[in-house]
C-alpha cells in the first residue's frame, strides 16, 4: 500500500513562492491595524495559506486589504512604495510598522524576479526609475524592460500595462495593490490575459482589488474579508460583483433608490 503525503509535507513542496502569512499574536494593540478586520482574522485563523498562483484579496475600504498587502511585500523584501527588489528610495514614510509582526512562509523555489505595485504610490516608484536609466541604463537599452521610455511619458493606465507586459516574468512574484485604479475596462481585460498567462509560466500574484472584472479571472483563489471573518469565494458570490452586476442590469431602477427619486424625474440616458 502506497503511503499518503500529509497535508503538511505537499505543504511544504508548494510550487509558490510564498505559501502562507502569519500575524504575531503579541501585536501592539495602541497600533490601528491591530483592530483590522483583515488582521483580526488571520491571527484568529493561526495565519492565511495561499494556495493558487493567483490569490485575490477583497473587501470593503476600512477593511486592511491594502495594509495587508503592504505588510506582505516589506516582508518579502519590497520597497514600501513600490518597485522591484532592487528599488531603494523613501520619498514619505506613510507605511505602518506591521511588517515587524508578519511572518511569510516560503516555498521550495524562489523568485528571481519581483515587483510591488501600488497605485497610491507609483508616481514615486517611477521618479526613482528614471533616476537609475539616467545613470545606468538598462543592457536592453534606456528603459529596455518599461516598453523603452519613461513611465512617466505614458498614461497612468499605459504604464501599468508596460509593467506587466514588459517587465514581469514567468519566475516572479508580484504583489499588486488595485491595479485597476488606471484602466480602463478593456486594459483592464488585456492585463488579466497576461496575468494568466504569466501565471502559467511560474509567477506568483497576490492582489487587492475592488474590480469585478479582475476577480473573473479563472483559476483563481478569491478571498473576501469582513467584520464577520474571511471567506474563500466564487466571483459571483462577492458583494462587488453582485452590486456591479445589479446596478448594470437595472441602473435606472438603481439610481431611483440611490436618490430616493418618487417622482420619476431620472430618464434613461
Amino acid at each position: 500500500m502506497k503511503s499518503k503525503t500529509s497535508r503538511t509535507e505537499a505543504d511544504c513542496f508548494s510550487p509558490l513562492y510564498i505559501r502562507s502569512v502569519h500575524i504575531a499574536q503579541e501585536l501592539p494593540d495602541s497600533e490601528y491595524y491591530s483592530d483590522l478586520p483583515a488582521i483580526r482574522h488571520i491571527r484568529k485563523n493561526n495565519g492565511l495559506a495561499f494556495t493558487k498562483p493567483v490569490t485575490f484579496i477583497v473587501g470593503e475600504n476600512g477593511i486592511g486589504k491594502s495594509t495587508l498587502i503592504e505588510a506582505i511585500a516589506v516582508s518579502a523584501g519590497f520597497n514600501p512604495e513600490g518597485g522591484t527588489l532592487n528599488f531603494q528610495f523613501s520619498t514619505s514614510d506613510t507605511h505602518s510598522s506591521l511588517h515587524d509582526y508578519v511572518r511569510i512562509t516560503r516555498g521550495v523555489r524562489r523568485n528571481t524576479d519581483g515587483f510591488f505595485l501600488r497605485a497610491e504610490s507609483f508616481y514615486n516608484a517611477a521618479t526613482y526609475l528614471d533616476e537609475v536609466e539616467t545613470h545606468s541604463p538598462s543592457p536592453m537599452g534606456p528603459y529596455g524592460a518599461y516598453g523603452g521610455k519613461s513611465l512617466h511619458k505614458q498614461s497612468h493606465g499605459e504604464s501599468f500595462l508596460v509593467l506587466v507586459e514588459n517587465r514581469f516574468s514567468g519566475e516572479g512574484l508580484y504583489i499588486l495593490d488595485e491595479p485597476e485604479a488606471a484602466l480602463s475596462p478593456m486594459r483592464m481585460m488585456r492585463m488579466m490575459v497576461s496575468i494568466r498567462e504569466l501565471a502559467k509560466a511560474g509567477a506568483q500574484f497576490l492582489i487587492s482589488t475592488h474590480s469585478p472584472i479582475l476577480m473573473t479571472l479563472p483559476d483563481a483563489d478569491l478571498i473576501q474579508f469582513n467584520d464577520e471573518g474571511l471567506k474563500h469565494m466564487s466571483y459571483r458570490e462577492t458583494e462587488h460583483f453582485q452590486i456591479s452586476s445589479a446596478f448594470l442590469q437595472n441602473p435606472d431602477r438603481m439610481l431611483k433608490e440611490l436618490f430616493h427619486d418618487r417622482n420619476g424625474d431620472i430618464k434613461e440616458q
